[in-house]
């Protein structure tokens, strides 16, 4: 069981990052929008790391904080939420906000998640509310503040790619990124993919 990984951010997209450690040995991990705004620019890095180990796959995912985590593993534990859904939600609403509105039982926010209808999001509620003030994540921390945007064709070529990642469709992602940075040269990735989902 891995439960960290330490080593050079060798490459990172606002979908995932390539830790290489000592060994020369390069992790992918799978990641949220909050985590790759947080770790842009870094060298040196240590992500948490939960593994999902299938019959065709192993696949990692990276975290910088254990609320984040521990809010992913309470969301793949609801029936009907699996880690694809739990990082959409977390990259829709950091875990800055999540349990908040898990707590105060915000359904609508949680619908407004791609592929999270009325019934998926109520049950997160039911099951996860008491779950996670007992666990003292309802008010869990974990965000910073987002860095500066790119230079607008990177960013938007970044928020297009971590769009399709996302399993959005590329040619209507393009279309929403375009608009949005045409109205606001100055967005950050990270913002433009959230303003992004909500329009697709």
């Amino acid at each position: 069981m891995i439960e960290s990984i330490s080593g050079r951010l060798a490459s990172l997209n606002p979908a995932a990052a390539v830790v290489e450690t000592a060994g020369g040995v390069g992790y992918l991990l799978n990641i949220t929008l909050p985590t790759f705004s947080r770790l842009e620019g870094a060298g040196e890095v240590r992500l948490l790391v939960h593994e999902s180990v299938r019959d065709d796959a192993w696949v990692l995912y990276g975290f910088l904080d254990e609320a984040e985590r521990e809010l992913f593993r309470a969301l793949i534990g609801v029936s009907g939420v699996g880690a694809g859904s739990a990082r959409l939600i977390l990259s829709a609403i950091p875990a800055t906000e999540l349990g908040a509105v898990i707590a105060a039982g915000d359904a609508k926010r949680l619908k407004a998640v791609k592929g999270i209808g009325a019934k998926t999001a109520d049950r997160i509620i039911v099951d996860l509310r008491d779950k996670l003030r007992t666990a003292g994540l309802a008010e869990a921390a974990a965000g910073s503040a987002a860095r500066p945007a790119r230079p607008t064709s990177a960013a938007a070529d970044e928020a297009v790619e971590a769009l399709v990642i996302l399993g959005f469709p590329r040619p209507a992602s393009r279309k929403a990124v375009d608009k949005l940075y045409a109205d606001d040269p100055t967005l950050t990735i990270e913002a433009a993919v959230k303003k992004a989902m909500s329009m697709l």
